[in-house]
């Protein structure tokens, strides 16, 4: 009877306790914001790139290059801290169609352009002065941080839009934010530079070798947002 008892009790308890934790009237939504800004610097990955038989020449010839190209960087304006080595190799190749060794030397340069106007003359230059390689050319913003905010922004706007619309036709209000999550990513365009030369154009008038185009800012968020 003692043991019935109990049962009888933990089950009231339990139901109690159920009722107690009544589910909170919610709705799950995502927003997304999108900030479209024009670029106003570009990061520019060159190199310079010698093969040959003799190691000591090999590298000899690739510094004497790499020289010429950063006394070129300094000449052209570019401050110290907006040009960068990122690698430097020196490695022995084979050459399976002529069965011989060769040494290849290598360097690669990074240069943070903050005038895009000057990209053209500033890629011809480091083409006279004997890079042959160029790896990538990324554009990006000095206010990125900002128009990231800006995004955010938009993104729970469009959350409570969407909120809002739901329940419109249910009588009932969006309340306060219960939960935020964060999926927040930056995208930017990254066209290469094709043609080291062309040719001028008939009329003389100015080359253009560069799309520029515009970075995508985007924010996603998921926002659970209270019922009323």
């Amino acid at each position: 009877m003692k043991k019935a008892i109990v049962i009888l009790t933990v089950f009231l308890t339990a139901m109690t306790y159920a009722q107690e934790q009544k589910q909170i009237p919610q709705i799950n939504v995502s927003g997304e914001g999108k900030i479209k800004v024009t670029p106003d610097k570009i990061l520019v990955s060159i190199g310079v790139e010698n093969v040959g038989k003799d190691a000591t020449e090999v590298k000899k010839l690739n510094d004497e290059t790499v020289d010429k190209v950063i006394k070129f960087i300094k000449k052209f304006g570019i401050p110290t801290a907006d040009y960068q080595t990122t690698n430097v190799s020196l490695n022995r190749t084979y050459d399976y169609d002529k069965k011989k060794y060769n040494f290849q030397a290598s360097q690669s340069i990074i240069i943070t352009l903050r005038d895009i106007t000057k990209y053209d003359s500033l890629m011809m230059g480091l083409v006279d002065n004997g890079i042959n390689n160029i790896g990538n050319v990324e554009f990006q913003s000095s206010k990125i941080e900002e128009y990231k905010s800006a995004a955010r922004k938009e993104a729970m706007k469009e959350a409570k839009r969407k909120a809002e619309d739901y329940v419109s036709v249910l009588g009932q209000k969006v309340g306060k934010a219960l939960l935020i999550s964060d999926a927040s990513t930056a995208y930017y365009p990254q066209p290469m530079y094709k043609e080291m030369r062309t040719m001028a154009a008939v009329d003389s008038a100015p080359q253009e070798t560069l799309a520029v185009g515009e970075i995508e800012v985007t924010a996603n968020v998921t926002v659970s947002f209270l019922l009323e």
